[in-house]
Parts: structure tokens; C-alpha cells; sequence
């Protein structure tokens, strides 16, 4: 059984409140947490600092998607939140992708902080394969490995692909985990923890399965 420390639980919640109980409930297991546009726009770096507080790292998942100087300077905004990880569209292009690239290292050599890994977002778990869906999330992720990111948010129905295509030291996440018969809500390319990690990927990012469970911390701990 792989260690909980691979699961990164998405706070998809719209109160602060609910956010830090779900914090205190899984401190014991789980330590990444996914932070999205509507938390941070809500409640902004302050919900950064409370999950590291609470011993956490932060994922954060704003996918930047702009010209290359305006992802390039909230890249940079980023580092000094001190996240793990931060995620940008792959489809903003190879200029934006290597702008990102050098403000991250940049930025954190001159704060002394340790660089998040840049993760491109390809096609979302939300949207239906489609004939080429395949090649397009491969053709993107090669594009972001070459811009100098350190991975990419796919589907696990890419991530095999992926994996072989971009090779071992490259991160992959994968979205839309559900268990086994679990309701896949509007999730259109989901699968199951252990196909993730069987196809290559790294981290799992895991939501409504864990914060609509009855015992989080015991959903946590089967979601394997």
C-alpha cells in the first residue's frame, strides 16, 4: 500500500471554516493539500498560511494562463507563499512556459526558498476523450518538459503515455481518482487510486470522495 503522503486532498470548499475542520480531521494522514481559485479568491494567501500551519504543503491550482510577463511575475508571487506545487495551462505556449520556468528558479535562488514544482495542466478530467485527446495531452506535456517545467496534470488515461513519452523524473498528477463504483459527478475520465499509480503517476489529487464522506480521515485511508 503506497503512504498517504501521495494523496493530495483538494479543499474545493467555499468557507475557511469548513477548509481548517477538514485540515484537523486528516492532519494525521495527509500532507498536500490542493488549494483552487475559489478558496484563494475568497480568502487569498491567508488560507496558504493555515494549511502550513497545520504542518501542511499547498498545492496551489490557479492555472496561470496570460502572456508570459504577467504569468511570469504571479509565478514569482507564488514562491514567497512558500507552495509545493503550482500549476499553469500547458496550452499558453512555450514563451509562457519558459518565462514561468525562470521566474521560479530565479526568484527562489534570490528569497534563499526552495523552487515549486511547475506543473501544465493538459486536457481536464472534465471533458470526454476525444480521437486525439491522447496525442494532444503527450504533444503538451513533451512541450512542457522542453520549456523546463517539472510535470504536468493529466488524466490517468494519459498518464502511461506520458509517463513513457517525458520518462521517470517527471511529475505526474492525476485528477479525477473516485473508488471503485463510486459516482463520478462531473468527472468524465476518472479511475481508481491504484490505476493511477499502476500507469505512472506520483500524486493523486482526491476531493468530493474524501469531503463528502461521512469519516474523511477513514475515506483517506481506503481510498487505496
Amino acid at each position: 500500500m503506497l503512504k498517504t503522503k501521495n494523496i493530495i486532498v483538494a479543499l474545493d470548499v467555499n468557507d475557511l471554516q469548513r477548509a481548517q475542520s477538514i485540515m484537523r480531521q486528516l492532519r494525521s494522514a495527509v500532507t498536500i493539500y490542493k488549494i483552487g481559485p475559489v478558496l484563494f479568491t475568497a480568502y487569498g494567501p491567508r488560507v496558504i498560511e493555515l494549511a502550513r500551519q497545520k504542518g501542511a504543503e499547498v498545492f496551489l491550482d490557479l492555472k496561470f494562463h496570460d502572456i508570459p510577463n504577467t504569468v511570469a511575475g504571479a509565478v514569482r508571487q507564488a514562491v514567497r507563499l512558500k507552495v509545493k506545487m503550482l500549476t499553469l495551462h500547458a496550452a499558453g505556449g512555450k514563451e509562457m512556459l519558459q518565462a514561468a520556468a525562470h521566474a521560479a528558479a530565479d526568484e527562489a535562488e534570490k528569497t534563499k526558498m526552495k523552487k515549486p514544482l511547475l506543473l501544465g495542466v493538459t486536457v481536464l478530467t472534465s471533458n470526454k476523450a476525444v480521437k486525439g485527446t491522447r496525442a494532444t495531452v503527450v504533444a503538451w506535456a513533451r512541450g512542457a518538459q522542453q520549456a523546463g517545467l517539472d510535470g504536468v496534470v493529466c488524466s490517468v488515461h494519459e498518464a502511461a503515455a506520458v509517463r513513457k513519452a517525458c520518462g521517470k523524473g517527471f511529475i505526474i498528477v492525476t485528477p479525477g481518482i473516485r473508488p471503485k463504483g463510486a459516482v463520478a459527478g462531473d468527472q468524465k475520465r476518472v479511475a481508481t487510486a491504484q490505476a493511477a499509480f499502476a500507469a505512472g503517476a506520483n500524486y493523486i489529487v482526491v476531493g468530493r470522495p474524501i469531503l463528502e464522506a461521512r469519516n474523511p480521515l477513514e475515506a483517506v485511508k481506503n481510498i487505496f
